[in-house]
């Protein structure tokens, strides 16, 4: 198993028996799961249970049942979810900010919500807006920007801290395809010293920059291994006379539609790992 810096031998998140409701239904139903160092890319349909699982490792939501640990906190207590906080780093799918405020202000103001040495401010939050490519708007005031300069902003400000659990919900939601390049290099990098987590539904930002594939469904793990593994599912498929797969998309997606048959197709209990 691959770990974070630290204590030697801990994963970076571990949960067990981890489940969320929301009103009558169930976001996710007894998950085990545990991540290290490196860029794991969350995927699942619509209702999968994908931002729930996100929002319980920001510690935003409390899980009905289940243990929780975090950079080896058990982050049950508040101490331990306010120490969590400081060291991870969350971009949700949307993020509240202040219109007014410019990108550097803002940047610095999630820098100081987490407590950051007031000394070491200053160039974390120049690095951060540069790796997002707006060093040359970093004076402009976000009411300004477009959706895509925005959403940069959401991952500057996640990545100020040089967290050491980087968690994003839909990151790429609103970048043209050069900034989707850009970013992926970006995941690679953090992916080096950190955990990255990429809850996303657009398979292929995951076979460019994640090292693993974490895919649920009705909140159960359907497949966990490389995109390598996942794409070798779905090259079984049926060929026409031409030898052209009847089933389209790259070998990533079609392993992905693959896994979910296979999930469905599954006793309950064998969803579990």
């Amino acid at each position: 198993m691959s770990t974070t810096p630290g204590t030697p031998g801990t994963p970076t998140v571990n949960v067990a028996g981890l489940t969320v409701r929301h009103r009558r239904s169930v976001a996710l139903d007894g998950l085990d799961l545990t991540l290290g160092r490196g860029v794991h890319g969350l995927l699942g349909p619509n209702g999968a249970g994908k931002t729930s699982l996100v929002r319980v490792l920001a510690t935003v939501t409390e899980p009905a049942a289940g243990r929780v640990e975090l950079l080896g906190l058990d982050v049950s207590g508040r101490a331990a979810r306010t120490e969590a906080r400081r060291r991870l780093g969350y971009l949700p799918q949307d993020f509240g900010h202040y219109p007014g405020f410019t990108v550097r202000e803002f940047v610095a103001y999630v820098a100081w919500l987490k407590e950051m040495d007031a000394a070491a401010v200053p160039e974390a939050v120049r690095r951060a807006v540069d790796r997002v490519g707006l060093g040359d708007r970093a004076d402009a005031r976000i009411r300004t920007l477009s959706g895509g300069m925005v959403r940069r902003v959401g991952i500057a400000q996640a990545i100020v801290n040089e967290p050491e659990l980087l968690l994003l919900d839909e990151p790429t939601a609103g970048l043209d395809p050069e900034q989707r390049v850009e970013f992926r290099a970006l995941l690679r990098r953090l992916g080096e010293t950190s955990t990255v987590l990429v809850a996303t539904h657009l398979v292929e930002d995951v076979a460019a920059a994640c090292s693993e594939v974490v895919l649920i469904e009705s909140g159960r793990l359907a497949f966990r291994g490389t995109t390598g593994e996942l794409a070798a599912l779905g090259e079984g498929g049926d060929s026409d006379s031409d030898g052209d797969s009847d089933e389209a998309g790259s070998p990533v997606e079609r392993g992905y539609a693959a896994a979910l048959r296979a999930h469905r197709g599954a006793p309950a209990e064998g969803a579990r790992r």
